[in-house]
């Protein structure tokens, strides 16, 4: 059978506390561990063509909820992968455009982290390659009431394009697959409801820290299999 590679999939990482319990470490090893298993994913992805990637750093929840010690250690985590990622080979290999998405800089505060998305976003606006987005401090329903309010201001009518063009997310195409790991297969927040509408998911317990390559291909493999009927 002929595999078919999305051009957008998302990810939800999740399982990174669970899998630095299992191994007697605490929570933020899971963190750095799935920070890097984050760059070895997006690398596979896009050699094997997906065009946009999105991750799922962070929920809101997440950064107001867990403990400040936890709190601070995943600030850390995206400090040190988006300095590595500002200077890093591959965002000129592949011509990619990041983009940073979500409260973080209001919930977090940090001047580091908001210096370093700033100033990756700003290196990589023209690029055309490849588009990795990274959400932290997102919640699906929070872009949907900015979505609201922006559009109660707009004048004409309200149509989907009008929607799409108001979400946090609107330089993003609908996703294709979303691959949410860790055994438990839900939605979370309102994930990218607008984008995600027609998605395929993909579950699996591997939690997202040991989360390979091969598994990715499987993935891929899935999506190829199902027959996606699009309301018709």
């Amino acid at each position: 059978m002929e595999t078919f590679i999305p051009n957008h999939i998302a990810i939800i990482p999740d399982g990174n506390r669970r899998w630095a319990t299992s191994r007697n470490k605490k929570a933020f090893f899971g963190h750095f561990e799935g920070a890097h298993t984050t760059e070895r994913i997006l690398r596979a992805s896009f050699d094997a063509g997906v065009q946009y990637f999105t991750i799922w750093g962070a929920s809101e929840d997440n950064l107001t909820k867990r403990s400040p010690e936890e709190i601070s250690a995943l600030t850390k985590v995206f400090i040190k992968t988006l300095s590595k990622l500002l200077h890093s080979k591959e965002l000129r290999k592949y011509d990619t455009r990041v983009c940073v998405r979500g409260r973080f800089r209001e919930l977090l505060k940090d001047k580091k982290l908001n210096t370093i998305a700033r100033e990756l976003e700003k290196k990589t606006k023209y690029n055309k390659g490849k588009t990795l987005t990274v959400l932290l401090g997102y919640d699906g329903r929070k872009e949907m009431v900015e979505v609201i309010k922006k559009v109660k201001n707009k004048k004409g009518p309200v149509c989907e394009d009008t929607i799409t063009k108001s979400l946090w997310t609107n330089n993003l195409p609908p996703v294709d697959l979303v691959i949410r790991t860790g055994g438990d297969p839900h939605w979370s927040a309102g994930f990218m409801m607008w984008l995600t509408a027609n998605s395929e998911f993909y579950f699996t317990k591997t939690f997202w820290p040991a989360f390979s390559e091969k598994e990715l291909s499987d993935a891929f493999r899935e999506f190829s299999r199902r027959r996606r009927m699009m309301g018709a």
